[in-house]
């Protein structure tokens, strides 16, 4: 007997370890859709939008695919200031419609270049909108990006990298000195103002600054590489040329990492993607550039995309690469109410309207009804987006993502979110190697923490800043939550 029971014993190991299921390798799939709108487009990332004249470089969504065997997620990163909620409501469904990958499994994020064409709609204080042309146009190129890139799917390999790149970076809200207060559009004293080049009237930063760049990295099995996504928390260069159409530095940068990273008849292409981490209040030091860099020339994107390139080539030399990473995500609307607007506040617009100039032409600002003359337009334009946002159907449906890749998790806001917040989730993270990225699935204004709205300045406002003062506590929390699931 105890030589058959040996032979079952060994035997029926063999066979349980020979039915044990083989773990299938990462695949990666990365391609690009041009999103560049026709010239006459007019060009955000002012209080007045005004029409386009010239493409120095043509803007892109940038579109990465993953594939575990068992789930697939995408990430997409647009040249923008922003998207409305409806058109990423409207991309994803296109996705899945081509490619079957759940609408919650697919991040779609703005990089915030100020150069760009306006995805956000005629009112952005609305949680779901008719989509424009333009819009039309973007949530098809987004599709059509995600499904050429699923089209390429092969097994990858995955590494995780991060370095610090402090010296880009100025937290641009600072106090000012007792005695320099200055006065803010609705007539308040401000005791924070922003600024990318502190003088003597400024005592110290209002907030820390985020130094870190992290990527992921994807390349086949033999070396090729196939894709990088990096974020990092720097809200734009700003140095584009006059009424010119450009992808900023985070455009730069791919272009840069490109050519470090490929050589140019490669087939298929290698694609990076740059998102905007958490730069609510964080800008480009202006100190740290030579004083008399041409304006409109491009060399502070250059220079920050260059250097930030090169150093993400280095770091990818030493990296550990990984042939399985396991795929999860999570998805949630959370409901939050929109900024309440005060009836002292109401009464302000109301007075501002009438005292401002109309002009019979002109570049409209942003919430206005009219044109106005210069000193007016800040003024007026605030009126009109306070009168917008007290209007709001309660309460907003703010989008919140966590992605899951192996053992590296991506936490996503759609709002201009405060370094500090993007810092307290890499804290509080399940994952070590934890990063977020601003700006996805909506755009929806600024998001101090509450202690900010104390001191004032700009982020603070009502009308760039959309929601409740208690939304980033709200916010975060609820993405604590989804990284625990994800990490279980």
């Amino acid at each position: 007997m105890k030589p058959f029971l040996t032979f079952c014993i060994v035997g029926c190991a063999g066979l349980a370890f020979a039915a044990a299921p083989e773990v299938p390798p990462l695949r990666a799939g990365a391609a690009t859709s041009n999103i560049t709108p026709p010239l006459g487009s007019l060009r955000v990332g002012s209080f007045t939008p005004y029409p386009t004249e010239h493409v120095h470089d043509e803007l892109h969504a940038r579109c990465l695919v993953l594939d575990d065997g068992k789930t697939k997620l995408a990430l997409v990163v647009c040249d923008l200031l922003g998207l409305h909620r409806s058109v990423s409501i409207e991309a994803r469904r296109l996705i899945h419609d081509a490619v079957g990958i759940p609408s919650s499994h697919v991040l779609i994020s703005a990089t915030h270049t100020h150069s760009a064409g306006s995805a956000l709609g005629v009112n952005r204080f609305v949680n779901d909108q008719e989509l424009d042309h333009y819009q039309q146009f973007l949530a098809r190129r987004i599709a059509d990006g995600v499904r050429r890139a699923h089209n390429l799917l092969r097994p990858a390999q995955i590494a995780f990298g991060s370095f610090d790149a402090p010296e880009h970076l100025i937290n641009r809200r600072w106090f000012l000195r007792e005695g320099d207060e200055r006065l803010n559009p609705f007539g308040k004293l401000e005791r924070v103002w922003k600024t990318g080049a502190p003088g003597n009237e400024f005592t110290g930063p209002a907030g820390p600054i985020d130094p870190a760049l992290s990527f992921i990295a994807l390349r086949e099995p033999d070396g090729r590489p196939i894709s990088v996504f990096a974020a990092y928390s720097l809200h734009y260069a700003g140095d584009t040329g006059p009424a010119h159409v450009s992808a900023d530095y985070f455009g730069a940068y791919c272009d840069a990492l490109k050519r470090l990273n490929a050589s140019p008849e490669e087939d298929p292409p290698f694609v990076a993607l740059m998102a905007n981490a958490t730069s609510g209040d964080i800008g480009l030091n202006a100190g740290k550039f030579p004083p008399k860099l041409t304006r409109g020339a491009y060399q502070r994107s250059s220079m920050v995309a260059n250097d930030l390139a090169a150093r993400t080539h280095q770091t990818l030399n030493g990296a550990n690469w990984k042939n399985i990473a396991v795929l999860d995500a999570r998805f949630r609307e959370l409901e939050v109410a929109w900024r309440a607007i005060e009836p002292e506040l109401l009464e302000w617009a109301e007075d501002v309207e009438a005292a401002a100039p109309r002009l019979a032409s002109g570049n409209l600002p942003i919430g206005a009804r009219w044109p106005t003359t210069p000193e007016w337009v800040t003024r007026l334009s605030y009126a009109g987006r306070v009168k917008l946002l007290a209007l709001a159907d309660q309460p907003a449906l703010v989008p919140l993502q966590v992605l899951r890749i192996g053992d590296i998790c991506i936490a996503t806001t759609p709002c201009e979110t405060y370094a500090e917040i993007g810092l307290e989730f890499k804290r509080r993270s399940s994952f070590s190697q934890s990063l977020m990225v601003q700006l996805n699935h909506g755009y929806m204004g600024y998001l101090p923490t509450p202690p900010q709205f104390e001191f004032g300045e700009y982020s603070t406002w009502p009308g760039t800043n959309f929601l409740e003062p208690q939304a980033s506590v709200k916010m975060l929390d609820a993405l604590l939550d989804m990284t625990a699931d994800v990490h279980e």
